[in-house]
């Protein structure tokens, strides 16, 4: 078996953050890849393997980097993350992969990686409206930014537009501190994380700050008409029957859209009020318009995630 050597430089990165205490980022790594030797000297990571074991180990280091950079840290259950989406990865076979959408800055290929994901891909691609719906952790979320991303890199599109409606929690916006944007920003932290997966953080800068890429909270999409974009509407359970209303017809020519949302995790006061469920229930079977089911099979977050999810739906089914 052919052996080589690859050496790993941590530039602009902080070193504690990226091996954790006591080394524990790197000693998972070295667990999960027994046949790869890896020697650590500040910020320098020599590893030994064959080229296409090194290949993957060189795609997870760059994603523990770029962690790094964007949180300033590193939790060790991060870093089991980033080696389970790397392992399901490589063994799923090869037939059975969906189709290639991008790749992300730390190398990694996104593909649908489930039989739900690969039909949400085909809905997309031959759509122009697409509802996505599931539980979390099926990647509705980033299969749609993936494909707006290509979409915007192949010049399909002129824009990318991300809204989430802003449910508010037991207190009301206006009250609370500091400025739209930074009131606004936890509802869209989640879309800013997919993004940053896809886009260097000098080329995420410079597009929104071009208005090329628009991330914003559904009332404002009021009033404007969309053409030549992707639009994703991502907890779209959450709006109400006005607000999907008002949100589908903002539809142009040459524009796509995605509509994202989990039904199971309305937080409207009244959840037979939200737009998403009547939207379905009114569009269904509609030309042009395709409806994708994801289920607890589809989860690709930690597999703790499907129990948790099938618990929680037993539960609601047995109070129901």
């Amino acid at each position: 078996m052919e052996v080589v050597e690859k050496e790993i430089l941590l530039e602009n990165v902080d070193l504690l953050g990226f091996y954790g205490v006591g080394n524990e980022n790197l000693q998972l790594l070295r667990s999960a890849y027994p046949d790869v030797r890896l020697i650590a000297r500040g910020s320098s990571i020599k590893a030994q393997g064959d080229p296409a074991t090194l290949a993957r180990v060189g795609a997870i280091i760059e994603a523990m980097i770029q962690e790094v950079r964007k949180h300033g840290h590193l939790p060790s259950e991060r870093v089991r993350q980033i080696l389970l989406r790397m392992q399901e990865s490589a063994a799923l076979p090869l037939p059975e992969r969906g189709p290639s959408i991008l790749r992300t800055v730390s190398g990694q290929v996104v593909m649908p990686r489930t039989e739900g994901q690969r039909l949400l891909a085909q809905a997309i691609e031959t759509h122009d409206i697409t509802f996505a719906i599931g539980p979390a952790g099926t990647g509705k979320t980033y299969l749609a930014v993936a494909y707006a991303v290509r979409a915007l890199k192949e010049r399909q599109i002129r824009k990318i537009v991300l809204t989430r409606p802003a449910v508010e929690a037991g207190e009301s916006l206006g009250f609370l501190p500091g400025s739209v944007q930074e009131k606004t920003a936890p509802y869209l932290r989640p879309l800013y994380d997919s993004l940053e997966e896809m886009l260097s953080a000098e080329k995420l800068a410079q597009l929104m700050e071009q208005n090329v890429i628009e991330i914003a909270p559904l009332a404002y999409m009021r009033g404007r008409t969309l053409n030549h974009a992707f639009i994703i509407l991502d907890e779209a359970q959450n709006a109400t029957r006005l607000q999907m209303k008002m949100f589908l017809t903002r539809f142009g020519h040459h524009s796509k859209i995605v509509i994202t949302g989990d039904l199971s995790q309305i937080d409207l006061p009244r959840p037979e009020s939200s737009g998403l469920l009547h939207a379905i229930q009114l569009l269904e079977g509609t030309p042009g318009i395709a409806v994708v089911r994801l289920s607890e099979s589809d989860i690709v977050r930690h597999p703790l995630v499907t129990t948790i999810v099938r618990l929680y739906e037993e539960d609601a089914q047995r109070h129901r």
